[in-house]
Order: C-alpha cells, then structure tokens, then sequence
C-alpha cells in the first residue's frame, strides 16, 4: 500500500512538474506574444505617422498648387479629397479643357511625390434621368479624367482608378438640382490614399 501511495505522490509530483514547466512554456510564450504584439503595434503607429506625415505634406503642396483654381481639398482618414477639379455639361462626359492645366499639376506632384499612393476619379451625375443611365455617364466622366491623368498627367493606369456614384442622392452638392442648376452636381472629384 505505501509503495502504490508513493507511486501515486510520484505520479502526483510528475503532474505537478508537468504543469509548472507548461506553465511557465505558457508564460513564456504569453510574454512572447506580448512582444510581438507591442513590436506590431509600434510598426503600425510608425506606419500611421509616416501616412499623416504625406497627407499633411501633400495637402500643403495642392493647396498651395491649386491656389488659384477653384478646388477644395479635404484630408479625412488618411486620404485626401480633391473636389471641384471638373465639372461637365449636362448629359455630357467629355473633359473641358480649363481643367486640364490643374489635372496636369495634380498628375506632376503625384508623379514625382507620391508614386506609390492610389488615385480614385469620382465621376458624379445630377438627378435628372435614370439611375442606370446616369450610372454610365458617372462612369464615363470618371474615366474621361481617369484616362486624362494616365495618358497625358503621365501617372502608372495601376494606380488611377475609376468610380460611379451617379446621381446618389446623398453625394450631391445641390440636391435635387438639373440643368445649369446642376452643374456642380456633374463632376468629377480625386481621392487620394496612401494606405491601399
């Protein structure tokens, strides 16, 4: 009987030890993943600070750029948004060449500054016809600029692309508004990221 009892505070002892050395394996690996959790954390808010650093440079340089168009530009989550940089006639995509001086500076300043962000063209419609119809002319606006940008701003198409919100009401400038009334309602708006 005293040998199964010593046998069994053995075994007891065994599983004892077992359970220190797992955890203190356990330790170490939680202390581990703490590390690397803080290292990745560390990198992330580098990262953060380098994307706030070329926004804030960027936004500096168009505004200064751009000081004498009408553009507004406005920095929100790592992005800037560059609105008013065209504007097209109604039920009309062709890009109207007083917009091409400034989308010739914007292509030049991403080109040698900021080759490896990503430009997205906003095309926009006003309300007047139909949603699909007005989804293909938004399309059409944002590609005029988009291509405009490749082949004669110079940028890589990899990293110019386009998109369509149509006539969404929610995106409009002067809702509701057709016609000449509308005109800010058709355009074209450039948003740039760094984090993609």
């Amino acid at each position: 009987m005293n040998q199964h009892l010593a046998g069994r505070a053995g075994l007891l002892a065994a599983a004892i030890a077992v359970s220190l050395l797992a955890g203190c394996s356990n330790y170490v690996k939680k202390t581990d993943y703490e590390a690397a959790i803080a290292e990745l954390r560390a990198a992330d808010q580098q990262l953060q600070n380098s994307i706030t650093t070329q926004v804030n440079g960027l936004k500096a340089e168009m505004e200064q750029r751009f000081a004498q168009y009408d553009a507004r530009l406005t920095v929100l989550e790592g992005r800037i948004t560059v609105d008013n940089i065209a504007y097209f006639d109604f039920n009309q995509s062709a890009l109207d060449d007083q917009y091409k001086p400034m989308l010739d500076e914007f292509a030049k300043v991403m080109r040698t500054h900021h080759p490896d962000a990503v430009v997205t063209v906003e095309g926009f419609a006003d309300p007047s016809g139909s949603k699909t119809y007005n989804q293909r002319l938004a399309m059409k606006r944002a590609e005029a600029v988009r291509d405009y940008l490749v082949s004669q701003g110079g940028m890589v198409a990899e990293k110019v692309r386009a998109v369509s919100y149509g006539k969404d009401a929610n995106r409009q400038i002067d809702a509701g508004a057709t016609h000449e009334a509308g005109r800010h309602n058709r355009r074209a708006t450039l948003v740039i990221d760094f984090a993609s």
